[in-house]
C-alpha cells in the first residue's frame, strides 16, 4: 500500500512472552488515506489467537521453572538443619553419659562388699574394703577396690579368676556404704550425731540433717555454713538451718556436692 510501511512478522521465539509485551509493540504514526486502508492496517496488527496462547503457555513454563528453582534453593539451604540437629543430639547424649558416669557409686575404704561368682559358691564371699583400699577374696589375695565402680571391680576380678575358673561370671554388690573420702559429706559441730556420710545423687542439706538426727539445743543453726573446695579455691556458703528445720523454709534446703563440709557453730548464749 503506498505511504504505509508494515512491520515485519517476528518469529515466536523472539517476541516477549506476554500479552502485555505484545500490546506494547511500537506502532509507527503513519497516515491512512482511506477507511479501506485503515481496515487492512488494523487487520495487519491484530494479535493472532494461537500466538497469544503459545506465549501464555511459555510464560507459565518460565514461572513454574522459577518456582521449582526457588524451592530447590530453600531445600538446599534447609539441608543443613538435619546436620545441626544431629550434632545437638550427639552433644546431649555425651552430656547425659558424663552425668551418668559422675553419679555412679565409687567404692571407698570401709565399704562392705558382696562378691558373687556364678556357680562357684566357694569363691563367693563378703569382704570389707580395707583402709588401704584393697580387698582379699579366694584365689585373688590382694586387689585394689577403692576408686572403682562395682562393675569395674567385678570385671577385673573375672579377669584374675580366669586363671583358675573357666569363664567366671563375677558380680560385686555394695552392702554398706562409706565411699571414698573425696565423695563424702562431713557434718561437724552442733549436730546431734556428727559424721561423714557417703554422697548420694541429689543429696541436700535436709538429707544430712536427717542422717545426723538434727541440731543440738546449743546450735546456732542460721550461722551454719558449707565449706566447698573447687577449682577456684575454697568457698563458704551460708546455710539457714534453723529456718529450714524449725520453720520449714525449703528455700534454705541447699544442694550438696561430694566433698562438702557442713559446719554448725555453737550459739553465743
Amino acid at each position: 500500500m503506498p505511504g504505509v510501511r508494515l512491520l515485519p512478522r517476528l518469529p515466536i521465539s523472539k517476541v516477549a512472552i506476554s500479552k502485555v509485551a505484545i500490546s506494547k509493540v511500537a506502532i509507527p504514526n503513519v497516515a491512512t488515506p482511506n477507511a479501506a486502508s485503515d481496515r487492512r492496517y488494523s487487520m495487519q496488527f491484530r494479535p493472532n489467537p494461537s500466538f497469544t496462547r503459545a506465549a501464555a503457555v511459555a510464560l507459565a513454563g518460565v514461572l513454574v521453572v522459577g518456582a521449582l528453582g526457588g524451592c530447590g534453593g530453600h531445600s538446599s539451604t534447609g539441608g543443613s538443619a538435619p546436620v545441626a540437629d544431629t550434632a545437638a543430639m550427639r552433644s546431649d547424649q555425651a552430656e547425659n553419659a558424663r552425668q551418668a558416669n559422675a553419679q555412679q557409686y565409687v567404692i571407698g575404704p570401709g565399704d562392705q562388699l558382696t562378691v558373687f561368682v556364678y556357680q562357684q559358691p566357694t569363691l563367693s564371699v563378703e569382704v570389707p574394703v580395707r583402709p588401704d583400699g584393697r580387698i582379699s577374696v579366694p584365689l585373688v589375695p590382694d586387689m585394689v577396690a577403692a576408686g572403682k565402680t562395682p562393675s569395674e571391680l567385678g570385671k577385673q576380678l573375672g579377669i584374675e579368676l580366669k586363671k583358675f575358673v573357666q569363664e567366671p561370671n563375677v558380680t560385686v554388690m555394695v552392702k554398706s556404704f562409706e565411699g571414698p573420702a573425696d565423695r563424702q559429706v562431713r557434718v561437724i559441730g552442733e549436730a546431734t550425731d556428727p559424721q561423714a556420710i557417703a554422697f548420694r545423687s541429689n543429696m541436700t542439706v535436709l538429707d544430712v540433717m536427717i542422717a545426723t538426727h538434727g541440731l543440738t539445743k546449743f546450735a546456732a543453726g542460721n550461722r551454719a555454713k558449707i565449706v566447698r573446695h573447687g577449682a577456684s579455691g575454697e568457698q563458704s556458703i551460708p546455710v539457714r538451718l534453723s529456718d529450714l528445720l524449725k520453720d520449714g523454709d525449703m528455700s534454705a534446703n541447699l544442694a550438696l556436692r561430694p566433698g562438702d563440709t557442713l559446719i554448725i557453730p555453737q550459739s553465743w548464749f
